[in-house]
């Protein structure tokens, strides 16, 4: 199981790793988040969880640097009018989800491709095949049974 890495900022304003010892930037803890790794960022002084600012700041600088937003303008006014919104609840738990389920998804299409990838031309036309004569198989079968089935009547 993947245990929250917990990093502390200090009054200085810089970021410290408690597993790595080490001070982090916030590329850092992006690069932490891409890797799979849960963070918890907690203030020093008061133990106070600023864990979400700080997302929030690292999605506006990824939103401001990174070639295509994933954020367009459209949605972002979208989103802040479901705020105060009795919905508003709804619309967390329906962003939520989608977003599980397509990374879900996209995790799925990716182990497919790297299967098809990782076998040889001859090997994909081997499963292919066998594929195919499943399937012709239980055609036939299927067929052979209904006509065995009339036979009888």
């Amino acid at each position: 199981m993947n245990q929250t890495r917990v990093i502390k900022k200090y009054a200085n304003r810089r970021l410290y790793d408690t597993v790595a010892s080490k001070h982090v930037t916030l590329t850092d803890i992006r690069k932490m988040i891409v890797e799979g790794i849960d963070i918890k960022i907690l203030e020093d002084t008061s133990g106070d969880d600023i864990t979400r600012p700080l997302l929030l700041q690292i999605i506006s600088e990824q939103e401001q640097n990174a070639g295509q937003p994933i954020l367009t303008e459209v949605l972002l006014a979208q989103l802040i009018r479901f705020y105060g919104n009795p919905m508003q609840g709804m619309m967390a738990q329906y962003l939520q989800k989608s977003v599980g389920t397509f990374v879900k998804q996209q995790g799925s299409v990716q182990e497919q491709m790297q299967s098809m990838l990782s076998n040889t031309p001859i090997d994909t036309m081997r499963e292919l095949m066998e594929q195919n004569i499943k399937g012709w198989d239980s055609v036939f079968k299927g067929g052979t049974t209904r006509d065995d089935s009339s036979k009888d009547k």
